[in-house]
C-alpha cells in the first residue's frame, strides 16, 4: 500500500513538473536534417542541374534510340518500339513535373518577396521550357491545374497542346512574361545558383528569344508565326554565339558528372552507333563522326553502325564489328554539355525559317552559320571544304535544301534529348530507317505514352486523354506534327 501511494505521489510530481503534451511539440518532432524550406538559389540551381542531368541520360538511353542516333544491342524493347516497358531510360514524365513543380515553388517566392524578385524571369522560362519538353513528348497533358495539390487539386484535367503553347499562362506567354520580368526587375539581388549563365540575366533573355523562335517554329504548321517570328528577329537578342549558349559542362568526378560516364562497362557497351548515323555522317565525310563514336575494333579507322531495334535473341551480334559511342560520353565526358539551347540550333531554325518564306534573309548564310557553330561546340576542326562539299553545299547538285537544313540540325543535337525525334515528327527530316524487329508494327512512333502511373492515379482525365490517342497509342500524333 505504501509503494502504490509512492508511485502516485511521485507520478503526480512529475506530471505537474512536465509541459503540456503540446508545448514545444512541433519542436520536438522538427527534424534538424530535413529541412521545410529552401533558398532560391538552390531551387534555381537544383533545377537547372538536375533536369539537364536526367535529360543528358535520357538522351544516351532513350531519346537518341527514338532519333536513331544509337542503336541498343540488348535488353532493349524501348529500340524495337515497346515504348510502354522503359529499361534504362524512357520515363521522362516523374523528373518533368518534379522539376515543374520545384519552379513552381520557386516562382511562387520569386512573386511573395520582393527580395526574391530576380528569381521570376527565369521561373518564367524554365516553366515555358519544361512544359514544352513535357508536351511535345506525350501532347495534351496536364497543366493548367498540375501542381495544385495543397489547393485540393490532385486530380488534374489535361490540358489541349493548343493551349499548352498558345493560351495566356502558356509557353509563348511565359516566355514573354519572362523577358518583361527580366527587363523590369530594378532590385539589388543577384541571381545565384544560376549553373547556366552564372546569374547574367541579359543572357536568359537571349535563351527566352531561342526558345521563342524554337517554339514558334514548332507550331509553325498550324499558327501564322510570320508576325511573331519576325518581331523577335528583328529584335536581335537571341544566342547567336556559343559564349551564350544555355548549356553547363560536366566535370569527369561525381556529383556533377555524366551519368553514364561512370556506368558499368556492360551497360554503356549495350548503346553503339546506328545505322541511320553511320549513313548520314560517312555519308557527308563528316569528322564529327570520330566525336560521336569510336572506331570498331575489329577494324581500326572504320566506323559501323547497325539498324535500330535488333532482336538480340535471333541475332549474333560481335561488339568488336560495331562503333561505340565516343570518348565524349565516358573517359572525356567533362567536354560534355547538358545542354538546354544552342547557337547552332537556333541559327538552323533561322535558315528554315528563311528558306519557308517566314523571315526575309539568306537561308544560306544561316546553315552554314548552323555548321560553323556545330563543329566548334562539338570541339571538331571544320575542314576547309566541308561547306562546299557535294552534299553539303546548300541548294546544289539537287538536294533539297530543307532536308539538308533539318540533317544538320539532327547532327548538331545528339546530346539534346528526344530533340531529334522531334523534329523529324514535325518534319519528316532527316528520313529515319524502319527499324529491324519492331513490337510496333513497323511504324516509327509521333508520341510517347502516358505512363502507367496516370491510369491508376488520375484514372478520370486519364481516360479522357486516352480516348483522344487511340487508347494512348504511341501513333496518334500530337497537335503540331506534319
Amino acid at each position: 500500500m505504501k509503494r502504490k501511494l509512492y508511485s502516485l505521489l511521485l507520478l503526480t510530481v512529475l506530471t505537474g513538473a512536465l509541459p503540456a503534451c503540446t508545448d514545444q511539440f512541433e519542436e520536438i518532432n522538427t527534424n534538424p536534417n530535413a529541412p521545410v524550406d529552401v533558398q532560391p538559389a538552390l531551387l534555381l540551381r537544383k533545377i537547372i542541374f538536375d533536369y539537364g542531368e536526367q535529360m543528358s541520360y535520357e538522351a544516351f538511353v532513350a531519346g537518341n534510340l527514338l532519333g536513331q542516333y544509337f542503336t541498343a544491342i540488348d535488353f532493349n524493347l524501348f529500340d524495337r518500339h515497346s515504348l510502354s516497358e522503359p529499361q534504362y531510360g524512357g520515363n521522362p514524365w516523374p523528373f518533368l513535373y518534379s522539376n515543374l513543380r520545384d519552379n513552381e515553388i520557386l516562382l511562387q517566392k520569386a512573386r511573395a518577396n520582393p527580395a526574391f524578385g530576380v528569381y521570376e524571369g527565369p521561373a518564367l522560362i524554365l516553366k515555358a521550357y519544361l512544359a514544352a519538353t513535357l508536351t511535345d513528348l506525350y501532347g495534351d497533358v496536364p497543366y493548367s491545374e498540375a501542381l495544385q495539390g495543397k489547393a485540393g487539386i490532385i486530380t488534374p484535367a489535361y490540358d489541349s497542346q493548343e493551349a499548352i503553347y498558345t493560351a495566356p499562362g502558356g509557353i509563348l506567354d511565359n516566355l514573354d512574361k519572362g523577358i518583361t520580368s527580366i527587363n523590369n526587375y530594378q532590385g539589388i539581388t543577384p541571381l545565384e545558383g544560376d549553373v547556366l549563365y552564372g546569374g547574367n540575366r541579359s543572357k536568359w533573355v537571349l535563351f527566352a528569344n531561342s526558345l521563342k523562335i524554337k517554339y514558334l517554329m514548332r507550331i509553325s504548321g498550324k499558327v501564322n508565326v510570320q508576325p511573331a517570328l519576325q518581331r523577335v528577329v528583328a529584335e536581335g537578342k537571341y544566342i547567336t554565339s556559343n559564349a551564350d549558349n544555355a548549356a553547363f559542362r560536366f566535370s569527369l568526378a561525381q556529383p556533377n558528372n555524366f551519368r553514364m560516364s561512370t556506368a558499368r562497362i556492360g551497360d554503356y557497351n549495350l548503346f553503339i552507333m546506328s545505322k541511320t548515323s553511320e549513313d548520314l555522317l560517312a555519308g557527308l565525310s563528316d569528322p564529327r563522326i570520330a566525336t560521336y563514336f569510336r572506331p570498331t575494333a575489329a577494324n581500326p579507322g572504320t566506323y559501323k553502325g547497325l539498324l535500330n531495334g535488333p532482336d538480340a535473341s535471333r541475332l549474333s551480334i560481335t561488339l568488336a564489328d560495331y562503333s561505340l559511342t565516343g570518348t565524349i560520353f565516358r573517359e572525356n565526358s567533362d567536354r560534355l554539355n547538358a545542354n538546354f539551347m544552342t547557337a547552332a540550333e537556333t541559327s538552323f531554325l533561322l535558315a528554315e525559317a528563311a528558306q519557308r518564306g517566314l523571315m526575309a534573309a539568306s537561308a544560306r548564310t544561316w546553315y552554314e552559320q548552323g555548321i560553323t557553330q556545330s563543329f566548334a561546340y562539338w570541339g571538331t576542326a571544320l575542314p576547309a571544304s566541308y561547306l562546299s562539299s557535294s552534299r553539303v553545299a546548300y541548294g546544289q547538285n539537287g538536294h533539297n535544301p530543307l532536308e539538308q537544313i533539318l540533317t544538320q540540325k539532327w547532327l548538331h543535337n545528339l546530346n539534346n534529348g528526344y530533340e531529334g525525334w522531334t523534329e523529324y515528327r514535325r518534319t519528316g527530316f532527316p528520313r529515319l530507317k524502319t527499324i529491324s524487329a519492331s513490337l510496333n508494327n513497323g511504324l516509327i512512333p509521333v508520341r510517347m505514352p502516358y505512363p502507367a502511373t496516370e491510369s491508376a492515379l488520375n484514372a478520370a482525365h486519364y481516360q479522357l486523354a486516352a480516348a483522344k490517342t487511340q487508347s494512348n497509342s504511341i501513333n496518334a500524333p500530337v497537335w503540331w506534327a506534319r
